[in-house]
């Protein structure tokens, strides 16, 4: 998983690739698509540690609290522990909001974890003090929208880091059954084409669909060094438990899930029908 700024830097200055998953369904390959959208940086916060983006589902409304995703293994608390799930934690944790062009747009605040853990997944939804009427007044920047679909093989993919403003262009390599990094287990993870050759830092990136310009994944790990099912070296496992290794490739967590947890003013409720997020 990702590296605080320490572990960044030595990533770039050692030229290593940094962690930055979840397992399948099979997908068909992508229709031919409209037009992409232009992605950028607008909506994507940098975090003392890691990247990550204000969010929205198809049904927040306006006038709901904003929430902030990244990944688990970014909270300030440390890295939950396998089979650990964090809902309703107060945090004053702050953000770097990003304008479009990659500049500070203004510092946004959580004043709690909604959601957090890395069992099946790697994500934490931070609740802002702000609306998102009101930070689209005060600072001109509209949130990203979840998908509320599976990923598709094949498609087209930007990684947007707001800790290293930075973009990444690739595309969806297939899906892991299941991928093991040290005591952790996700379902379902994206997997990158090797152009998407991330590092420490850029892990809670959104993975956005230049298509449709929604976000359908959150970078989170890779594998560095070509080991076995170790930290920041992750291996996949299939359906009949077979072990794949694959040196320099990185890997993200679906998060059309999130979508079908989160009810009226933006709260997670784990017990919705549809949703299948770990409960505490």
């Amino acid at each position: 998983m990702n590296r605080s700024l320490v572990g960044a830097l030595s990533a770039l200055l050692l030229g290593g690739a940094t962690l930055v998953g979840a397992g399948a369904a099979p997908a068909t390959a992508a229709s031919p698509a409209k037009a992409p959208k232009a992605v950028d940086f607008a909506g994507t916060v940098a975090l003392s540690n890691c990247s990550g983006s204000v969010v929205r589902t198809p049904g927040s409304a306006d006038s709901d609290p904003a929430l902030v995703l990244s990944n688990g293994h970014c909270l300030e608390s440390g890295f939950p522990g396998a089979g650990e799930v964090i809902v309703d934690q107060p945090s004053s944790r702050s953000f770097t909001l990003l304008t479009a062009s990659g500049g500070s747009a203004g510092t946004v605040r959580a004043n709690k974890v909604a959601y957090a853990t890395m069992t099946d997944t790697d994500i934490s939804l931070y609740q802002l003090t702000s609306t998102y009427a009101q930070i689209q007044s005060a600072y001109g920047i509209k949130a990203l929208t979840l998908s509320d679909s599976h990923p598709t093989q094949g498609s087209a993919i930007n990684v947007v880091s707001g800790y290293w403003k930075k973009i990444y262009s690739c595309n969806i390599d297939g899906f892991a059954y299941r991928l093991k990094e040290g005591d952790w287990t996700w379902k379902d993870s994206v997997r990158y084409t090797s152009a998407c050759d991330t590092i420490g830092g850029t892990s809670g990136s959104p993975v956005v669909d230049p298509a449709s310009g929604k976000v359908v994944a959150v970078n989170n790990t890779g594998n560095e060094d070509g080991a076995r099912c170790t930290l920041n070296n992750p291996c996949e496992v299939d359906e009949s438990g077979a072990v794949t290794v694959r040196k320099g490739i990185n890997y993200a967590q679906e998060t059309y899930g999130i979508t079908k947890c989160v009810t009226t003013g933006n709260k997670i409720d784990l017990n919705l029908a549809g949703c299948v997020l770990p409960k505490p």
